[in-house]
């Protein structure tokens, strides 16, 4: 029960490592706002978890800091934790790229993250372990073409989290972020599945030889959310099985 009474908010908790990371957390004992879209079965997926309360939101809706926030002091009375997970994809040359695509890209993947962060910070100024965790990807510090606007997303989300962190210090708030590999997620599985010979190639150059599963980002952030992680801060923590090393 490492985070016994405590309350956190996921964003893109229907599947994937959102939806991992919101039962490893209420089996240790937090209090959990899942958050992902509408009709993305996000009630069905937590279903039978008693502590974990759900809300279909998008994270890039103007009033989503206030009514994901807001949901969470409501029904929990309290914030220790924001976990920013929701996140897109683009795969676009930067030349051929659409304003939209980019605009998307940055609107979810970073603007919401930091919007979140802003709203939520009085009351991580509350909790006696505030903690913020923030997932970036692997493509935060490395990149591949047709990657332009998600790999300056994720770079941006690395930036704001360790601003974050030291502007927060003194608050006892600490402010990290992860960076997944090549994992088998709701947003990746369909590739995995249709090409199992690309989910090989892949699996083959991570050191451990295989895909990433999405409890292995659970793991990892209930190590940030709870107290053995509670002078680590400002840190990208890298969870991809030794993808990056031959980089």
């Amino acid at each position: 029960m490492r985070l016994k009474d405590r309350v956190a908010i996921i964003t893109g908790a229907a599947s994937g490592i959102g939806a991992a990371t919101a039962q490893l957390f209420a089996e240790n004992g937090a209090r959990v706002l899942a958050v992902d879209l509408p009709r993305k079965g996000l009630a069905d997926a937590h279903a039978q978890h008693a502590g974990i309360a759900t809300l279909e939101k998008s994270v890039s809706d103007d009033d989503a800091p206030d009514a994901i926030i807001g949901a969470a002091i409501s029904k929990f009375g309290a914030l220790d934790i924001l976990m920013n997970n929701a996140g897109v994809a683009s795969n676009a040359r930067a030349e051929d790229m659409s304003q939209a695509d980019w605009d998307r890209t940055m609107a979810v993947n970073v603007t919401a993250q930091f919007r979140l962060c802003q709203r939520a910070i009085p009351h991580l100024k509350n909790s006696p372990a505030g903690r913020i965790i923030n997932v970036a990807s692997v493509m935060a510090e490395g990149t591949d073409y047709g990657l332009a606007a998600y790999c300056a997303s994720k770079a941006g989300v690395a930036g704001l989290t360790r601003t974050l962190a030291l502007e927060l210090g003194k608050f006892a708030i600490t402010a990290n972020y992860l960076e997944p590999g090549a994992i088998r997620t709701g947003m990746t599985s369909g590739l995995w599945d249709a090409r199992p010979d690309v989910a090989d190639i892949w699996a083959k150059k991570s050191a451990l030889r295989r895909l990433g599963q999405p409890i292995d980002l659970a793991r990892a952030a209930l190590f940030l959310a709870s107290d053995d992680g509670g002078f680590v801060t400002g840190h990208g923590l890298v969870v991809d099985g030794g993808l990056m090393l031959r980089v």
